[in-house]
């Protein structure tokens, strides 16, 4: 299956295909709105990439199965045979021993399934780079979200007579929102093995 063919899946569930089993958990409008969201997000990145591309995955999808490593066994034990077994049925072998054709085609197909590969995984990084920023931007807000809610608790809870007004010093460091400079240099290794 690739990229687009998962992508359309989750945006056929998402929109509520009946041809999708969607289980029997129902799930709340706002957590579906979110599903959708991120179907159509999946869907504008699939409509971006091109012809060539999607071909070129699909090739690697295809190679990529046990069925094809079976076959390429098959193919190359047969091409042997046959060459070894030629001259003695008295016809001439195609690639005699040490089977020169035989290696430059494995060669060259190698070589093309290796960038097919290489392609592919290319725009699979780039897609988890854009998630993983994704992620981090969502993270980033929702942590201002409730930086924000403590420090209005903390209001509400020394504006309430009823409750004992104290100072509670974790309560104020949550409602600081996180530099993220700060956080990215803690989290750089330091020390002698650094690159």
């Amino acid at each position: 299956m690739t990229l687009l063919e998962k992508h359309t899946k989750i945006e056929s569930v998402a929109s509520g295909d009946p041809g999708v089993a969607r289980g029997t958990v129902d799930v709340p409008e706002h957590v579906d709105q979110k599903i959708q969201s991120i179907a159509e997000l999946f869907a504008r990145a699939e409509r971006r990439v091109d012809r060539h591309q999607l071909v070129i995955e699909r090739v690697t999808d295809t190679v990529g199965q046990p069925t094809t490593a079976y076959g390429l066994a098959l193919v190359v034990v047969a091409w042997m045979l046959i060459n070894e077994l030629a001259p003695l049925a008295g016809y001439r072998a195609l690639d005699p021993p040490p089977f020169t054709m035989l290696q430059v085609v494995t060669s060259i197909a190698a070589l093309l399934i290796t960038v097919t590969i290489l392609t592919t995984q290319n725009r699979v990084a780039k897609l988890a780079l854009q998630r993983a920023q994704l992620d981090l931007q969502v993270n980033l807000i929702a942590e201002e979200k409730i930086a924000k809610i403590v420090a209005l608790l903390e209001e509400l809870r020394r504006d309430l007579p009823s409750v004992r007004n104290r100072r509670d010093s974790l309560a104020d460091a949550m409602t600081e929102s996180v530099d993220v400079n700060a956080v990215a240099g803690k989290l750089e290794p330091t020390g002698p093995d650094t690159p």
